[in-house]
Parts: structure tokens; C-alpha cells; sequence
């Protein structure tokens, strides 16, 4: 889960996944596929905040393991119990 956002309170899109992501889980994210100019991948992406993806992920049994900042990206490691 990657975000161009600098804190939980912007607005995103947020990165929720990459072109191998569980179909099901993106569609309950409400998340959309596209692939941007100059890439050669796919990734899933929501408009919603960052946190609100985290609440929508934590009801299904994920739990934030460590995020981390690279540039003005923000990066979230998440583990399903």
C-alpha cells in the first residue's frame, strides 16, 4: 500500500495493489486498474485517504507490520492474520 500523500489526512489516489493483487480484495477497496504512461506494469488505485484504506483493510484481518517514507511517498508493509 503506497501513498503520494504526506500525511494520513490528504486526500490520495493510493497505490492499493499491483497487477497481480487478489481481484476480489481490489473490488472491495473500490480500487481501479490503469497503467500509467512510461510503465510497464498495471496497479490498482482508490481516490480515498490512506487511512481510510487502512480501516477497510484492518475489517478483513490486516494489520499494519511498518511503514516507512521514500521521497514524498509514503509505504505501508501490512500482514493478514
Amino acid at each position: 500500500l503506497t501513498s503520494s500523500a504526506a500525511s494520513l489526512q490528504e486526500v490520495g489516489p493510493t497505490m492499493v495493489g499491483d497487477e497481480h493483487s487478489d481481484p476480489n480484495l481490489m473490488s472491495f477497496l473500490g480500487a481501479t486498474k490503469r497503467n500509467m504512461l512510461g510503465n510497464h506494469f498495471w496497479e490498482y488505485y482508490v481516490n480515498d485517504a490512506p487511512r481510510v484504506v487502512l480501516n477497510k483493510l484492518e475489517s478483513r484481518g490486516y494489520r499494519v507490520v511498518s511503514m516507512t517514507g521514500v521521497g514524498q511517498t509514503l509505504v505501508w508493509c501490512l500482514h493478514k492474520e
